[in-house]
């Protein structure tokens, strides 16, 4: 494929990794159903042996996605928690994590009931605060992990500061960049180490498919990651690639639609008496709305909303809805609620959720591309449950 490093973003979406295929000039990157590859001789092959290392539709995949994160190297993985598993097994026991206080429940378990056994430790703070960041660091911490927007709770972190502390510390940092996409920012270039996405969510776009990716630029760190994304085997299989670049091509024009829709959601719940705050980072209202503004094009499709309700009466708001579908998850086309202290965010302890302001009358919507006035509907329906 011809070099579209200078291309916008949605040409980067469309080409990047991929070429007709030279033996029938098929437009479409064809799934390559293999396990394994003759080789003209021992050791001598076309650049691949296995398709556990390499897979040529998962390498159009991963440079796909390195050009959209403007990183020199992908790499694929069977989901998301795979790919954090990836990064994590550059660490030794005794090591220590600084991780924020509000982040994906997947997350914190891998750190607390995994890695923890093997004398991982992790702090976890409030990573919109740097004073809290700066007070976490010890002498053996390694690994600084962040999402922003967070999730559920949207917070929104100062990428270019927070990776500038870190490499004064001489500590590797990890955006999960999967609520905001990287058509909405693009952390490596704002200074962090590497970036993770579950392809599962905005990527794929579609709700059919599960994966990760990880994206650098250091050349070394890279070969670390790629040892470990094949001596473990979490690598996804080339149908999972194919419909992740299916869900590329389209991923400017889809996020201009969650966004509008986002906003137009948010700012009419905003208004309604049932609720006591709506999280979203494009509104001014929004804590780190400044920040948002400042390193993302717009405030992404997802929104949280603290309901002022019981967890019974979340729960039935919840299971009320028409258009929006009960399901975890998100960044599909279809809108999706979810209630965290019951789903997603159910393996945090009950104390430690609320202390870190998740609260149990807190709603998640991902925000699809429908219409907005049906969504605006099926929202006004539903929260008329609390009366």
């Amino acid at each position: 494929m011809k070099s579209h490093s200078t291309a916008g973003f949605g040409t980067k979406a469309i080409h990047a990794g991929q070429s007709p295929d030279p033996s029938t000039g098929a437009i479409m990157t064809p799934v390559y159903m293999t396990s394994t590859y003759v080789q003209e001789a021992p050791a001598k092959t076309k650049g691949y042996d296995y398709s556990r290392s390499h897979n040529p539709t998962r390498t159009a995949m991963e440079q796909n996605l390195a050009a959209l994160e403007g990183g020199a190297f992908g790499l694929g993985f069977a989901s998301g928690m795979a790919a954090i598993h990836c990064v994590l097994n550059l660490l030794q026991a005794g090591d220590h994590v600084i991780a924020g206080n509000d982040l994906y429940g997947g997350t914190y378990r891998i750190l607390k009931t995994l890695y923890a056994k093997f004398g991982l430790e992790t702090t976890f703070v409030d990573l919109t605060d740097l004073q809290q960041l700066e007070a976490a660091f010890r002498p053996n911490t390694k690994l600084v992990m962040l999402e922003t927007p967070t999730n559920p709770l949207l917070r929104c972190c100062d990428l270019r500061a927070l990776a500038k502390i870190c490499k004064r510390h001489k500590v590797l940092s990890m955006a999960d960049n999967t609520f905001a996409t990287p058509y909405l920012q693009n952390p490596l270039a704002l200074g962090c180490d590497i970036v993770v996405h579950s392809t599962t969510k905005y990527l794929g776009g579609h709700s059919d498919v599960v994966g990760g990716v990880l994206v650098s630029d250091d050349a070394e760190l890279h070969k670390r990651l790629a040892h470990f994304q094949n001596s473990c085997g979490g690598t996804p299989g080339p149908m999972d690639c194919f419909l992740v670049l299916r869900g590329t091509k389209t991923l400017h024009v889809r996020m201009e639609r969650h966004c509008e829709n986002a906003l137009q959601v948010a700012k009419w719940l905003s208004a309604h008496p049932r609720v006591e705050r709506v999280l979203y980072p494009g509104l001014p209202s929004h804590p780190n709305h400044a920040i948002a503004k400042r390193q993302m094009r717009a405030g992404g499709g997802m929104v949280s909303v603290e309901l002022k309700a019981t967890v019974a009466q979340a729960k039935k708001v919840c299971s009320s809805f028409g258009v929006f579908s009960l399901a975890e998850s998100l960044g599909g086309v279809e809108s999706l609620v979810d209630h965290p202290a019951s789903m997603t965010h159910a393996s945090i302890p009950a104390e430690e959720r609320r202390r870190s302001g998740l609260q149990d009358g807190l709603i998640r919507l991902s925000v699809g591309i429908e219409d907005a006035d049906d969504l605006v509907a099926d929202l006004d329906q539903a929260l008329r449950r609390l009366r």
